[in-house]
């Protein structure tokens, strides 16, 4: 590698670390005669969990750091004096083929600064994407950040080429993004959301009556929305994820927890450290929503419109309604079961298919993956004889969950997210 490009990729790479929706594809891509690697479900190299839980690495790099736009919240940002570089198309598809041969990376992760003009860095984005496809046919994941604002054609044509594409929202009201990003707005983003959707929606279509049609965005779409750098609340926040993922082509809403990159603006709160525990909480509720069957209402209301930061919000939602309990999980169906708190999907449906050769006890829900420290105040099994929620009172219920203060805790500041396991919030 010349001197120069890896002087670029070290500033490029550093450039995009706060793009946290590096998100497995989900999608296979088979090789081909005369082609390079497939899609199963150093510097600038993420890594990322895939569908079938492999840990893969990507090249997570921006095409410039260079932008128009002067966002308050974005180290990127205009007014900013920091080291700025470029790749050139040739460059970029170089370095990605060149790590792939290695065994280095397994995909690329593609994000930009904006430059002259959102179609001009849309257009360069596609022809990394359509050089890599086309002239050295490669067959490997690639995400592509859409520039708000870029036309369809260019949308569309992107969307021939990756396997996931993704659009960032960033702030979740327009309010308070016209205010720390002025010269943006929502309806730029939501436009190739949009164009996104329907370009997938018709590939559907059109596969159904041709085999061999070209696949459009067979991962579907992603975004994300920054943390505690405006007073939206929790359940604010949520309600837009939830109406997000009412669209038939998003599959995840990223959460990242607000950076204090730029401390003299006076626009953005002065946080000594990222509210990770609040961004971790919100990860927890998304995947209530998703996989849980819970609506928004039930996780926040208006007498509790913020995330409980102490407890997860399955065992918070649980305390705020005792009368739900106890659960018999030798009797109550798959919705009932899937709300206790210590219980997850996976542990879930085992209990509906186990129970119908032999009564389940304490033991076989230990066995089956259950949190029993949790799940013993909700449920009634077997020999189980615990007092439950309502003989002890949430109160006291609580108390004896939260870990009691001067115990050691655990290192927040390291990210667990609930996906990489079935009861992180079980």
């Amino acid at each position: 590698m010349k001197e120069d490009t890896f002087r670029k990729l070290k500033i490029l790479a550093e450039s995009a670390k706060y793009d946290v929706s590096c998100s497995s594809s989900g999608t296979v891509r088979s090789n081909t005669k005369g082609g390079m690697g497939n899609t199963v479900g150093g510097v600038g190299i993420c890594h990322s969990f895939a569908e079938d839980g492999r840990c893969t690495a990507r090249l997570k790099v921006m095409l410039t750091n260079y932008c128009i736009y002067d966002c308050a919240y974005c180290i990127n940002r205009r007014s900013n004096d920091l080291p700025r570089a470029t790749l050139s198309v040739s460059e970029l598809v170089e370095l990605t083929m060149e790590f792939y041969k290695r065994n280095y990376i397994e995909g690329l992760f593609l994000s930009s600064g904006v430059v002259r003009n959102p179609d001009y860095t849309m257009e360069r984005l596609v022809r990394v994407a359509k050089d890599l496809r086309t002239v050295h046919h490669f067959n490997g994941y690639i995400h592509l950040k859409s520039i708000p604002g870029a036309s369809r054609e260019l949308v569309n044509e992107a969307g021939l080429y990756a396997d996931r594409m993704s659009v960032n929202i960033e702030i979740p009201n327009e309010a308070s993004l016209k205010m720390l990003a002025p010269e943006k707005d929502h309806d730029s983003v939501y436009r190739p959301m949009k164009y996104i959707q329907q370009g997938a929606l018709e590939s559907a279509e059109e596969r159904k009556k041709h085999r061999h049609a070209l696949r459009f965005v067979p991962a579907g779409q992603s975004t994300q929305m920054i943390v505690g750098a405006t007073g939206e609340s929790d359940r604010d926040i949520l309600s837009l994820s939830s109406a997000l993922y009412g669209r038939p082509t998003m599959r995840s809403v990223y959460y990242s927890g607000y950076v204090a990159v730029n401390t003299y603006d006076k626009r953005l709160p002065m946080l000594k450290q990222p509210p990770l525990v609040r961004e971790n909480r919100l990860y927890q509720a998304d995947w209530l929503m998703r996989f849980y069957h819970f609506r928004v209402e039930e996780i926040l209301d208006e007498t509790h419109p913020d995330l409980d930061l102490e407890v997860d919000p399955k065992l918070s939602w649980a305390l705020r309604h005792p009368e739900h309990f106890p659960v018999d999980v030798n009797r109550a169906d798959y919705e009932q079961i899937l709300r206790v708190p210590g219980i997850g999907v996976k542990s879930a449906r085992l209990i509906v298919c186990a129970r119908r050769f032999s009564r389940l006890t304490g033991y076989d829900l230990k066995k089956m993956g259950c949190v029993m420290k949790r799940a013993q105040y909700f449920i009634t099994c077997g020999e189980l004889d615990y007092k439950g929620v309502n003989e002890l009172y949430p109160e006291r219920v609580r108390s004896m969950l939260v870990q009691p203060k001067g115990t050691k805790k655990r290192d927040d500041g390291q990210l667990s997210l609930p996906f990489q396991d079935d009861d992180a919030i079980s």
